[in-house]
């Protein structure tokens, strides 16, 4: 039977004190919403609606995937009224999954064993056993099957003992569904249409409820304000540590990691503390990342190691590298095998070739470096010259000294090397040393000025 997902996206998140739309808040580097979109095309939907309402325009725009449905609830008049939205586009023939674009961390597993409980003709409904309760509408069974949810202040002494909950994720035939939703009715308190009435209409019309338990309540929560969205990330954080854990990856402390995209790591791969990874990131075999380091959309060579307070964006590296401590590679810098970057070296849109070395406090901009060349420390390339960027190209095997300039378009020859304090914006020939310096004068009898009384 083909599955149509409905997910209910809709709230305004009052609790968030935010002007962004709940579901846009961002969890692990992205909005609610996606999450729960990703996981449900991983559970195989053939169909899946978003109701939208308060900020829907933001919200659609930030998913242009011409693959969603969006329904539009324009007065929000409860979880039933929002799913009513999503169903005459509905097929009859599908089974429909109602889930939350505020409940980010429910396993697609879990949803497909749901649906596997509901079976093609049933319901199902997903629970959660809470040692606290307090508020939360009670599931009531008999003979093991689920017959309805009672509101808490509609239960008896006895059904307030009962731990178990509804999460409100529930499965069932599509044409059915359409049965229940028109007998819906909103005779309370807050003129609304809720979908915990469902339960009790499929009992009445003689179908089975299922009702599958969650692992844990982390897996099933609703996101309402900051510190909610707080203990979900450290959640999710955790779960990606121990996923990457099982594949054989260490880390200094699980607890202290976070990955904001997609983070893929080979054989023996060491995390240290507060490393971050954003993006789409691969850490080759023997990787060692130190602390304090934010890599984004990068791939690092195996056997590099990444030194503590490194930025590394839009970057690749060849085996064997060593990058850091305060290194910065910014979009487009290339590094061959055993390159080394030290402490206060930018580099940008270059390319660094085998062994080569840029150790102290220099800048690489626009630049081809070629193997085995030394830049000295303060060394910088003079790329941009107020309106056009220029290249510089440094042959194999060249020695560049301290505190030199190279102001381009320039080409440094093969094994030329270029003398300290130098600022060469002419080309320097192969296997010969480059010097430009000011003759050094003293100036007699000047004197330092003075601040004025």
């Amino acid at each position: 039977m083909s599955l149509s997902i409905i997910i209910l996206a809709a709230g305004q998140g009052k609790r968030m004190g935010s002007n962004l739309p709940k579901v846009l808040q961002l969890l692990a580097g992205n909005p609610l919403l996606s999450h729960v979109i990703a996981c449900s095309k991983k559970v195989g939907a053939d169909d899946i609606c978003v109701v939208y309402g308060h900020g829907g325009e933001q919200v659609m725009a930030s998913f242009p995937d011409p693959s969603i449905r969006w329904a539009r609830q324009a007065e929000q008049l409860g979880t039933g009224h929002a799913v009513m939205q999503a169903m005459p586009e509905t097929p009859d023939g599908n089974q429909v999954l109602l889930l939350f674009g505020d409940v980010p961390l429910l396993k697609p597993q879990t949803l497909i064993d749901l649906i596997s409980a509901g079976g093609t003709d049933g319901a199902a409904v997903l629970t959660v056993d809470l040692d606290n309760p307090l508020g939360y509408g009670r599931i009531i069974r008999e003979n093991g099957k689920v017959v309805r949810n009672v509101e808490e202040q509609d239960a008896s002494e006895e059904e307030r003992a009962i731990k178990e909950i509804h999460t409100g994720v529930f499965c069932c035939p599509a044409s059915k569904l359409k049965e229940w939703l028109s007998q819906l009715g909103n005779d309370n308190s807050q003129g609304e249409y809720y979908l915990t009435d469902i339960i009790e209409m499929a009992v009445a019309d003689g179908m089975t409820v299922h009702g599958l338990r969650a692992d844990n309540w982390v897996e099933v929560m609703g996101i309402n304000d900051k510190q909610q969205l707080a203990v979900a990330e450290r959640a999710l954080q955790l779960r990606r540590a121990e996923d990457l854990m099982a594949q054989g990856v260490g880390f200094a402390d699980p607890a202290r990691f976070d990955v904001r995209g997609t983070l893929t790591c080979g054989e023996d791969v060491f995390i240290d503390v507060n490393a971050i990874f954003e993006g789409d990131v691969t850490l080759g075999d023997n990787v060692r990342i130190e602390s304090n380091n934010l890599i984004r959309d990068s791939e690092i060579g195996a056997g590099t190691v990444v030194h503590s307070n490194c930025h590394i964006e839009g970057a690749k590296t060849g085996p064997n590298c060593e990058i850091g401590p305060f290194a910065r590679l910014r979009p487009g810098a290339e590094l061959a095998d055993t390159v080394k970057v030290g402490n206060f070296v930018e580099i940008k849109k270059s390319t660094v070739a085998s062994g080569s070395k840029v150790n102290h406090l220099a800048y690489i901009g626009d630049t081809d470096i070629g193997k085995m060349v030394n830049v000295g420390a303060g060394t910088i390339t003079c790329n941009y010259d107020g309106a056009n960027k220029h290249r510089t190209t440094i042959g194999d095997g060249a020695f560049i000294g301290s505190g030199v300039e190279l102001v381009a378009p320039v080409k440094i020859g093969a094994g030329a090397t270029i003398g300290a304090g130098s600022t060469i914006s002419k080309p320097a020939p192969a296997n010969a040393l480059t010097v430009e310096r000011s003759r050094q004068i003293t100036i007699e009898g000047w004197k330092a000025p003075q601040k004025k009384e």
